[in-house]
């Protein structure tokens, strides 16, 4: 059956302009500086945004560079002030186990204080704005007291418990002596973490570090004066930093960490629930838990 030359002549444009296509396609991505298919040697970056609730995502990003041979660095982007203890002492174990395959350099954004400066000391190198925000070496627990507008609504509570302590913080009480020192020895010991684990990563004397951490924040021209930050200058210094204490000559490409993909009813509903959540807290700062967190 002979064909048509029409339907021919469609079925070659039609090849020769998906051939196009893919070469054009194929040179912006050799192009791209953070391409996978990029020929130079490459740095990472993970972006550490927000306040720090769950760490999971970090560390997953995290763990994925340390296992890619064409990373030769990392460089984590800080602009956080900082969250819940327990979530920042996990991604900062993780940047101490990256650590040991490859560089690491913190590089310090808008804000990187209280549990993001934590997580910065596990770099080899930090990295800041000299207007950056950092510092505010803490730990701190944050507990609401609802009594007088439970008694303006007219409602009362009533609790049953099998233990003195079992509804400690509770809003709806007064906090005893004994509670609140039970308190202060958690957040002391939380706090003490935070500062040996300063000490030993900038090498600085403990006493050292105790004096200045008692909550106050630096610019980053500060921080380096205090020897908590090793040089001054943005993203592309610290990458660059990064590059040259992995041995890479010239510049290196850059990749940013993947996240994960959620289907679009998924996102609109976690972003939802994210605002609600956000707006119930904004008004007591009461989270769960003991915090590394600025203000």
């Amino acid at each position: 059956m002979r064909r048509h030359p029409i339907v021919i002549g469609i079925g070659i444009l039609l090849v020769v302009g998906l051939g196009f296509f893919i070469l054009v396609v194929s040179l912006s991505v050799f192009r791209t500086e953070g391409s996978s298919f990029s020929l130079r040697e490459k740095v990472g970056v993970v972006a550490i945004e927000g306040v720090i609730r769950d760490g999971s995502m970090i560390v997953d990003q995290l763990g994925e560079f340390a296992d890619d041979d064409a990373i030769r660095a990392v460089v984590l982007r800080i602009d956080s002030p900082g969250g819940g203890a327990a979530a920042a002492q996990e991604i900062y174990q993780e940047v101490s186990r990256l650590r040991k395959k490859k560089k690491v350099v913190a590089s310090l954004g808008s804000v990187a204080a209280s549990g993001g400066y934590l997580i910065a000391t596990g770099a080899d190198r930090i990295v800041a704005n000299p207007g950056t925000i950092t510092g505010s070496i803490s730990a701190v627990m944050h507990f609401a007291d609802v009594q007088e507008l439970m008694k303006k609504v007219g409602v009362r509570a009533s609790v049953v418990k099998s233990g003195k302590f079992k509804d400690i913080g509770s809003p709806l009480r007064d906090m005893t002596a004994e509670e609140r020192q039970l308190i202060q020895g958690i957040v002391d010991d939380i706090y003490d973490q935070f500062v040996r684990t300063i000490a030993e990563n900038r090498k600085l004397p403990l006493d050292n570090v105790v004096k200045i951490a008692d909550g106050r924040i630096f610019s980053g021209r500060q921080a380096q004066q205090l020897k908590l930050v090793d040089e001054l200058g943005g993203l592309q210094d610290a990458v660059l930093t990064a590059g040259r204490l992995a041995g890479i000559e010239g510049k290196p490409g850059i990749v940013p960490a993947a996240k994960k993909k959620a289907g679009i009813l998924r996102y609109l509903l976690e972003n939802m629930t994210s605002v609600v959540v956000d707006e119930l807290r904004r008004g007591t700062k009461e989270f769960i838990g003991a915090h590394y967190l600025f203000p």
